[in-house]
């Protein structure tokens, strides 16, 4: 790729970036968020247009102007949202667009035989017979790495595939990958996880603000010496110290017996004003479900659940929210925003009563400068209060999702994979905005399948296995091989 630009309303995305992909490579491609990383290879892999540059693939030049044309010329991409269609099951979804037929007729036989094929270089095994929405997260991003992988691309880009799986899903993502290097692909991985980079990295290229900063080989750029290129400056690596939760904390929130559809199996725990309890546990334990029921966005929930000593009527979404609880939700672009919606409209969306006026009418410059306040606290990169939710960076819309939620009285967080898809600066900035929470007496609840975040940012530590809390580890007891024995059923 030669001298790049890319311009939306009111940004420049890219500015003269060009890189090099060697067959028989992994070239990781590192930056904050809003570096314009996710845009660069939308233009790769034909699904955005550059306003300037070219293109070239086996030294020749190439015009890319579909997704369709990326695919004839061996380019496959994983993008870090997903592009699954949620009422097809697996078998269809890998195969889309490229589907056997049989006199006229998608011939399922054969749509089935070629996702079991992947599926099985992959090691994996997925239910075919349910639409991919019903699939956890996690699992949805290995029916978008096995889409990919069907089409036999030769140049490959991978955008944050790890940042649903578990440790062991990733171990299988990287044994693929080096699998693929060795025939001779080119792979273009693009990580927020520095401790990946050692595993797999030929070749490291770092953007920032749209440009291209330094390229080196992995061997040779180590990973403070990337965060310092990535973010302009240096960071601590390690996570802030949590203040201590006070003995005579109140509990904040309280959950006796909490049940759903067998997902959910007798979860009872509480958490105090200023702690923070992690849920520690592989994909599908029912982490998720556990902070869904919480916060009221699931039906058919049984048992008790109390903010302050106050019952909490479950399946209500706009109780929960009266009662003061915020959802942090793990899909930011499905469940946390309106895409088509402003930055304002966002974060004002939860709380629009408050800027009713007596008219009925919502009173937009008060939205607008609350939004405002939020943007210049949470340092949101958007260049106002207008640019629509869709448009921004993954890292910055999860700033969004923040944003809505601290505008009103919340008192307890449910952060459920806080910090996936971001940048190292912005998580720094996510974790000193959870200290200041607890610091002011809210309480948290955390799933995280970064199992080096969990331990970091936790007080307590439960296990979930099967629905149900396995195990409770204090901060001094909690080990990463103490938690995953506990989580794989290794131990009791």
């Amino acid at each position: 790729m030669r001298g790049i630009g890319k311009s939306f309303p009111g940004v420049r995305a890219l500015s003269d970036v060009s890189l090099t992909l060697n067959a028989g490579e992994v070239l990781v491609l590192v930056g904050e968020n809003g570096a314009g990383k996710s845009t660069l290879m939308k233009i790769l892999s034909g699904a955005l247009s550059a306003d300037e540059g070219e293109i070239l693939v086996n030294g020749t030049a190439v015009r890319i102007g579909s997704p369709q044309e990326a695919q004839r010329l061996g380019i496959g991409m994983i993008y870090q949202e997903f592009t699954l269609v949620p009422q097809l099951n697996v078998p269809a979804n890998i195969s889309l667009g490229a589907e056997a037929t049989h006199a006229g007729l998608i011939d399922s036989a054969a749509v089935n035989a070629r996702a079991r094929r992947v599926l099985d270089e992959l090691g994996l095994e997925l239910p075919f017979d349910v639409p991919v929405s019903r699939l956890s997260v996690g699992q949805q991003q290995l029916v978008e790495i096995a889409k990919a992988l069907a089409t036999s691309a030769r140049i490959i880009v991978m955008d944050e595939p790890t940042a649903a799986l578990s440790d062991r899903e990733i171990e299988r993502l990287f044994t693929i990958v080096r699998r693929l290097r060795a025939s001779g692909a080119g792979i273009i991985y693009i990580s927020h996880r520095m401790e990946e980079l050692p595993q797999i990295a030929d070749r490291v290229t770092v953007l920032r603000d749209g440009k291209v900063v330094e390229t080196r080989a992995a061997k040779q750029f180590p990973a403070a010496e990337i965060i310092a290129a990535m973010v302009g400056r240096q960071l601590a690596a390690h996570f802030p110290e949590l203040p201590p939760v006070p003995a005579e904390a109140p509990v904040r929130l309280e959950v006796r017996g909490l049940r759903r559809d067998g997902i959910v199996n007798d979860v009872s725990f509480t958490v105090r004003a200023g702690e923070i309890v992690g849920l520690a546990g592989l994909i599908g334990a029912g982490r998720t479900e556990i902070l869904r029921a919480i916060a009221g966005a699931d039906s058919a929930v049984e048992g008790e659940i109390r903010i302050d000593g106050r019952v909490l009527h479950t399946g209500r979404v706009g109780g929960a929210i009266d009662a003061g609880v915020a959802f942090i939700t793990e899909d930011r672009k499905a469940q946390g925003l309106v895409l088509g919606m402003t930055v304002r409209e966002n974060v004002t969306l939860a709380h629009l009563k408050d800027f009713v006026d007596r008219d009925a009418l919502v009173d937009v410059a008060r939205e607008r400068a609350a939004t405002v306040r939020l943007i210049e606290e949470l340092q949101i990169k958007t260049p106002g209060t207008e640019q629509l939710a869709r448009n921004l960076s993954g890292g910055t819309q999860q700033k969004v999702v923040l944003a809505k939620w601290l505008l009103g009285d919340a008192r307890v967080f449910l952060f459920d994979e806080p910090t996936r898809g971001i940048d190292v600066g912005a998580k720094s900035e996510i974790y000193k905005l959870m200290v200041d929470l607890i610091a002011r007496g809210a309480a948290i609840v955390m799933v995280s399948s970064d199992l080096p975040e969990m331990l970091g940012m936790s007080h307590r530590v439960l296990v979930v296995r099967g629905g149900r809390i396995a195990a409770e580890f204090s901060r001094a007891e909690a080990t990463p091989n103490r938690v995953i024995a506990v989580a794989t059923g290794a131990a009791a």
